[in-house]
């Protein structure tokens, strides 16, 4: 039971800037490293739960949301150009006729042949009557147009797709509607 409360995710927030009240996602973390962090001053509670956590000399909330109480310059975070993420991405449809079949494939929208790269903003998701279809042409060519454009995305997509379970206290900090 302890162990499985300390694999809790919790989304913990990075002040922007000295004074600002504005924050933006790093990372989720587990129960287990928040306490350590809450406990050494490192990060406050901006959400909580109405449980706690004791240990022989102390109790704390169980946090949902943190905030770092110093602002740390992280480097900037590229979401990784591959098969997962690019389904992630276009929500597991087939950019060409919108279906979400099970079998999808990566089509290249300007073909390799045709000079095309192994990029965010030349791969798609399509099923395979659409790949087969277009072949070895570009969507003009094909007389197919893509339903929207592929681009590539910002790391806060990547942490809003990868949170399974969202805690509905997550969606303002993750600019999602309610």
């Amino acid at each position: 039971m302890f162990l499985y409360a300390l694999a809790i995710p919790l989304q913990i927030l990075m002040q922007s800037f000295a004074g600002c009240l504005s924050s933006k996602p790093i990372s989720i973390i587990n129960l287990k490293k928040a306490i350590i962090l809450i406990y050494l001053n490192k990060a406050e509670i901006i959400e909580h739960d109405d449980k706690y956590i004791h240990s022989v000399n102390d109790k704390f909330l169980v946090p949902s949301i943190l905030r770092l109480v110093q602002y740390i310059k992280t480097p900037k975070k590229n979401v990784i150009l591959s098969r997962r993420n690019i389904l992630k991405r276009d929500n597991r449809q087939c950019q060409y006729c919108g279906n979400d079949v099970d079998l999808l494939t990566i089509d290249h929208v300007i073909p390799r042949a045709h000079g095309g790269e192994d990029s965010w903003e030349n791969l798609v998701c399509a099923c395979l009557n659409c790949n087969n279809k277009k072949g070895d042409r570009t969507p003009v060519e094909a007389e197919m147009m893509l339903s929207k454009q592929p681009r590539k995305p910002d790391y806060l997509f990547f942490i809003q797709c990868s949170v399974r379970i969202i805690d509905n206290r997550w969606k303002p900090y993750l600019y999602m509607k309610e």
